[in-house]
């Protein structure tokens, strides 16, 4: 079993798991919507992962008749949107070590300022 991000197909077999020309797989990478690797022999080889993103953008094409300016677009969002997603889980980590950390908890964390107050007491001989 191959790892996912390791590229071990050629442009030829792609073509014939997905169903569609193999120029099909160049336009696309000539878009830069892909960027399969290169073997020592300048061969084309694409991953699972490759072959994840270009059935992404089969049916975005067909299914939902979208452009491949469209698709592009789609995808750099949709990239955006994962770094988002693990930002914010990581922001989520911190902030639950932070509350499971054994320092002063945040609901007691507030330091108030007092007021200190001067009294003067005068004696009633004064006053006379």
């Amino acid at each position: 079993m191959h790892h996912f991000d390791e590229p071990v197909y050629m442009i030829s077999i792609v073509a014939k798991i997905l169903d569609i020309h193999p120029q099909t797989l160049r336009q696309y990478e000539r878009e830069n919507l892909i960027t399969p690797s290169r073997s020592d022999g300048r061969i084309r080889l694409y991953s699972q992962r490759d072959i994840e993103k270009i059935k992404t953008i089969l049916r975005l094409t067909r299914e939902l008749g979208v452009n491949l300016a469209g698709v592009d677009v789609v995808m750099r969002l949709k990239d955006k949107m994962e770094l988002m997603e693990e930002e914010l889980s990581q922001l989520r980590q911190e902030v639950a070590r932070m509350r499971n950390s054994t320092g002063v908890p945040p609901e007691k964390a507030l330091v108030t300022k007092r007021s200190i107050y001067e009294m003067v007491i005068f004696e009633d001989d004064l006053l006379k």
